[in-house]
């Protein structure tokens, strides 16, 4: 490896040391790698800067972000957790397997786990905690699920994987439901098993005649819009950017004119926030494809390819030492980076041992959400704690069965990959 490249390396990992933000970090460590090497002219830095943002593709981001937040505030996350509370909220356990429904149902509408967490988590973490569960079991089991968010679709964390590597988003989006589900269902698993092993009830005594019936019908406009996000794409109607929009129109309709909940003021608060959140994940984007800049003018993707390609010649081998690397990085650094960064480093790799970038992608995103659930950064679980009130170290003890779980779920659609591809191989047809 290059002096240049250790340097711009050394720089960002000092950087997050010393705890600068991570958009502040690339921008820095680009900066210093083309102030004392003179690889190009400081113009470079802007450009590349602006490149990385680019794409129509990443359109989608905003367009998500302001449907989501306006689908929270017209009242749908609010019918979904009454659709779940319906179906299992009276079976002993049943507020944890509410919590972990609710958030895979509200990540298929929002693609953000935080956003999960804040929107579920406010409202289910303060009623488990009248319920007698105990406060570290119920934030670490809020923060796992809502990280569903980001392999369930629409995904930002996909669309930004799809962007940067060139990969169908569509097929990612299809390709990330079975996983979605396997983590679904191995969560409720972990749910179940802790909930009865310590005696912790439902959050309903008793259910009212018709009460199913009710909450569905009442829940129903909210689940129509994973079915015309994914039932979009796969049948050509329309690209996943043209989904985001139609998915704000649709959240429009519904919040105005059949619940009558959104009003003015809702959806000018909602743009505000769709404006804070995509100028967060935007700055990242610039700078960390500065950054990767710096990394492909000094061949490091070559570099690191040609070395793994020395330790093995296994593609299994190679999958298991990128699923190794990307769980110590997501748990220091934000998903987007990592994206960003990683993905011009492994794309050689995955041609050259015929991995397929879908099923990388798919991989990357399961890799990702059990990062954003791991000390020292777990911002998912650091936004579920802060909710509950509590520190992130009484959470660890309960979060260390759930990320086991979900690491079983890694490990299966690692070693299957049909699991993964299935549905993006129909979707081509």
């Amino acid at each position: 490896m290059t002096l240049g490249a250790l340097a711009l390396l050394g720089v960002f990992a000092l950087g997050i040391l010393i705890d600068i933000p991570i958009a502040f970090a690339l921008l820095m460590s680009a900066l210093v790698y083309l102030l004392a090497f003179g690889a190009a002219p400081m113009m470079v830095s802007a450009q590349q800067f602006v490149a990385g943002m680019e794409s129509f593709t990443l359109l989608a981001i905003p367009l998500f972000v302001l449907a989501a937040q306006l689908m929270n505030r017209a009242g749908l996350t609010e019918r979904l957790v009454k659709l779940c509370m319906a179906m299992v909220g009276n079976i002993r356990g049943g507020l944890a397997v509410v919590a972990v429904l609710a958030c895979m149902m509200f990540g298929a509408l929002s693609g953000s786990g935080v956003a999960d967490v804040i929107a579920i988590g406010s409202m289910l973490l303060p009623t488990m905690a009248r319920n007698g569960y105990d406060k570290g079991f119920s934030s670490a089991l809020v923060g796992t699920a809502s990280s569903i968010g980001t392999v369930i679709p629409p995904s930002i964390v996909m669309i930004v994987y799809g962007t940067t590597s060139n990969t169908s988003v569509g097929q990612l989006f299809m390709g990330g439901i079975v996983p979605g589900l396997m983590l679904t269902a191995a969560l409720v698993g972990v749910a179940l098993y802790t909930s009865r092993k310590h005696g912790w009830s439902g959050g309903v005594a008793e259910r009212k005649p018709g009460e199913r019936r009710r909450a569905f019908i009442s829940a129903l406009p909210a689940l129509m819009v994973p079915v015309m996000i994914i039932g979009g794409i796969r049948f050509g109607v329309f690209t996943p950017t043209e989904a985001a929009a139609s998915a704000i129109l649709y959240a429009i309709i519904i919040g105005t004119c059949v619940y009558r909940s959104l009003t003015w003021r809702g959806m000018l608060d909602s743009v505000k926030a769709t404006a804070e959140t995509t100028g967060a994940i935007l700055l990242i984007i610039g700078a960390a494809g500065m950054f990767a800049w710096g990394l492909t003018y000094e061949q490091v993707p070559q570099a690191i390819a040609q070395l793994i390609g020395d330790f093995t010649d296994s593609r299994i081998s190679v999958l298991l030492l990128l699923t190794a690397v990307l769980l110590v990085l997501g748990s220091f650094m934000e998903s987007v980076a990592i994206i960003i960064i990683v993905t011009p480093i492994v794309m050689p790799l995955l041609a050259q041992y015929g991995i397929s970038p879908v099923h990388f992608g798919v991989l990357l995103t399961v890799n990702l959400a059990i990062g954003a659930n791991t000390p020292p950064l777990g911002i998912d679980l650091m936004a579920a704690c802060r909710i509950a009130g509590i520190n992130v170290s009484d959470s660890l003890r309960p979060l260390g069965l759930m990320l086991g779980a979900m690491i079983c779920v890694l490990m299966l659609i690692t070693f299957i990959p049909e699991l993964v591809l299935f549905l993006p191989n129909l979707m081509e047809g």
